[in-house]
């Protein structure tokens, strides 16, 4: 049975208030659907590139925008790569609100390595080891820095399964907390030959959702990581003795960087829509209501809102003219939706 041992200590609780207190912050803002759309967006792209560029993926940010935003088919490995992590990002929903079991840890795996290697979906069955090789003065060496605990399909499948039977287990725990540990023995136990790292940062995106965190819509984490890899890995590996304290403040630490970051960032976006194109308080109901029912009518929404027909129809009106709604149809089988 996985049992981690860890202290909550001032710092750590401290983090775990400011982390609340930002995301709070950040749902308050009642952003413009539209905006949120395009963040979303940009935030997709942007934890692709990073958790594939901690993994030693050299495409540029640049190249990375490029492929994923103009629909460009994938001439190597690398690409496909990006795309394969991309995709699986852009429709995890698809799995929020359901245990997370050994079949989605497969099929995750087989998803993000489809195309670029034949152990897509394979929990490994030989031994491995973490490290990279140095050369000093023409002597070629490989300097380990973490042996997993098992090398046989059985006992890996068996310590990944008490993994995922302690997660469901766990949400009493703060979701930082729940999330740090899961992300260090995961990593830890090193279920697959390659893409270790990616299905990690991408179940970790899984449990965030599934803690009420909008990640990706709001924040991502990769690019925290990516900006010094080579102290992730030393504070991931740092928990391999047996105590996550250190890991789990530099995680929460994580998490707050990039929630300070998605918050400026937000808030810097509402500034720069020009006064008439911010929706009213009327509006911003309209437009939630459109997030849920996805395509609604005026009368529907004049329903919901407990408006007049002709007050709905000027409120998506409104919508329409600032570029936030598309109409869809003509006289009375016309409807709405976010554009």
């Amino acid at each position: 049975m996985y049992t981690p041992k860890y202290e909550l200590t001032p710092q750590l609780l401290s983090l775990i208030t400011t982390i609340e207190r930002y995301y709070g912050q950040i749902e308050a803002l009642k952003i413009p659907a539209k905006l949120e759309l395009n963040l979303t967006r940009d935030n997709l792209v942007k934890s692709s590139y990073a958790s594939n560029r901690i993994e030693g993926n050299p495409l540029s940010e640049a190249e990375v925008t490029n492929l994923l935003l103009n629909d460009r088919v994938p001439t190597n490995r690398d690409e496909k790569e990006v795309i394969n992590y991309f995709t699986i990002l852009k429709h995890i929903h698809g799995y929020k609100d359901r245990p997370i079991t050994l079949s989605t840890v497969i099929d995750l795996h087989k998803q993000l390595m489809s195309g670029v290697d034949t152990i897509a979906g394979h929990i490994r069955d030989v031994a491995v080891v973490i490290g990279h090789y140095k050369d000093e003065k023409g002597d070629v060496s490989l300097r380990v820095k973490h042996n997993p605990p098992f090398h046989k399909k059985d006992q890996i499948e068996k310590a990944l399964q008490e993994l995922l039977d302690w997660t469901q287990t766990a949400w009493e725990l703060p979701a930082v907390i729940q999330t740090g540990l899961f992300h260090h023995q995961f990593v830890y136990l090193h279920p697959f030959e390659d893409g270790n790292g990616r299905v990690c940062r991408i179940l970790i995106a899984l449990l965030f959702l599934n803690r009420g965190y909008a990640i990706n819509r709001y924040f991502v984490l990769d690019d925290y990581y990516d900006i010094d890899r080579d102290h992730y890995s030393d504070m991931l590996h740092s928990a391999d003795s047996g105590n996550l304290t250190r890991w789990l403040t530099y995680f929460a630490e994580g998490m707050k960087y990039s929630l300070q970051s998605a918050l400026s960032k937000y808030t810097d976006a509402m500034k720069t829509l020009r006064f008439e194109e911010q929706p009213s308080p009327k509006e911003r109901e309209a437009l939630r209501i459109l997030e849920e029912y996805k395509e609604i009518t005026a009368p529907k929404v004049a329903e919901l809102l407990h408006v007049s027909r002709q007050q709905a129809h000027a409120l998506l009106r409104a919508l329409v003219d600032k570029g936030l709604v598309e109409k869809k149809g003509i006289t009375k089988r016309s409807y709405y939706m976010i554009k």
